[in-house]
């Protein structure tokens, strides 16, 4: 069996007139986050993390940000599922996730049990294999601030 490790990253800044989508579910908030697509960055590192073991390069490279393009206002559990069906082109499926989400509001911890249940079946794993946590950053920092939320994501893969 052939096992791999990737990390992956993402940060949004909130704005107002947007949607928060965290996890593939939105979230009821004052601020949205901004981005080309939905801006889910939890979405996003995880999309990272499984590309990134596959040594697959990154969602830019494979999703694009570039303005009037297909993936512009893209729903990003769209993009999980491709990233799934991509690193099964070298033969990889995913094995577990673990994420952390950094955000000072709203909080996170209520929606974990949602987000577990939508993510699950599109990396065709188990809810268990599926672990997000959150936490904020003391008031420090953009995150503390209320300027932004960041999402963390370690992948394992494997090959058998």
């Amino acid at each position: 069996m052939n096992i791999r490790v990737g990390m992956g990253f993402d940060v949004h800044c909130l704005v107002e007139n947007r949607e928060l989508w965290l996890g593939g579910i939105k979230i009821e908030h004052k601020l949205g986050l901004l981005g080309h697509s939905d801006a889910d960055v939890l979405i996003h590192a995880i999309c990272d993390a499984l590309l990134g073991a596959a040594n697959m390069r990154d969602i830019g490279y494979h999703f694009p940000p570039k303005a009037g393009n297909e993936f512009e206002g893209i729903d990003s559990k769209i993009l999980l599922r491709r990233t799934t069906d991509l690193i099964a082109t070298k033969g990889y499926r995913v094995s577990n996730i673990d994420c952390t989400i950094c955000a000072e509001r709203p909080k996170i911890n209520p929606h974990i049990p949602a987000m577990q249940e939508v993510l699950a079946p599109l990396m065709d794993v188990d809810i268990d294999a599926v672990s997000i946590k959150a936490t904020t950053t003391e008031k420090l920092g953009f995150t503390g601030r209320e300027e932004g939320i960041s999402a963390y994501c370690t992948a394992l893969i494997i090959k058998e």
